[in-house]
């Protein structure tokens, strides 16, 4: 469990550097930009592979049990956040309703796995994802993050949803290889 608590603390760490403005920019300073951004990333990869080694290494902790619809609302729910989450890279009217469509699909990402995983690993990695999303949101809107009001193609918003259905059935077949657990098996047995 420490190994996912310390890359939970990592990843999250350096994520909120940037809403330390003066942080940030002492960084900068120092760094460079280049080096900053090179700094950033490295110290992200370092805490992204100690969650990963971290969560398949963590023993089985039962805190609660999830509720018996959890699964299914995860499964049904899924789809909205990848949307979100290529929403935060592409263009599309989505950005002109909500300032932070990224952490929005971490949010819902981090929400729905805690409705279908009660254990202390899913808590720490789900729950700290779902905290830092909220924060940096309101981090973000206390700086100033402001909806777009660029008009986008509305083939743009078809587009965007497409690559987050697609990226949703790609974790969904590669579930199993990526994190251990099928949820393809899952689903059938569910839905059957």
């Amino acid at each position: 469990m420490l190994l996912l608590t310390a890359g939970v603390t990592v990843f999250i760490g350096v994520h909120l550097v940037p809403s330390r403005p003066p942080l940030r920019d002492r960084l900068i300073q120092r760094l460079g930009f280049n080096g900053y951004r090179g700094v950033f990333s490295l110290v992200s990869l370092a805490g992204l592979l100690l969650i990963i080694f971290g969560k398949g290494a963590a023993p089985m902790v039962s805190l609660w049990e999830p509720p018996s619809w959890g699964f299914r609302a995860a499964v049904v729910g899924m789809p909205l956040a990848f949307i979100l989450l290529a929403a935060a890279y592409l263009p599309n009217n989505l950005k002109r309703f909500t300032r932070h469509p990224m952490l929005w699909g971490v949010a819902v990402w981090a929400g729905l796995h805690l409705l279908s995983n009660g254990d202390l690993a899913s808590l720490i990695l789900f729950g700290g994802f779902g905290a830092f999303a909220v924060f940096d949101m309101a981090s973000s809107n206390r700086r100033g993050a402001a909806l777009s009001n660029t008009m986008a193609p509305r083939s743009l918003d078809l587009l965007t949803v497409a690559v987050g259905l697609a990226a949703y059935g790609l974790f969904l077949y590669y579930h199993q290889t990526l994190f251990g657990r099928s949820v393809l098996a899952y689903w059938h047995a569910l839905w059957a």
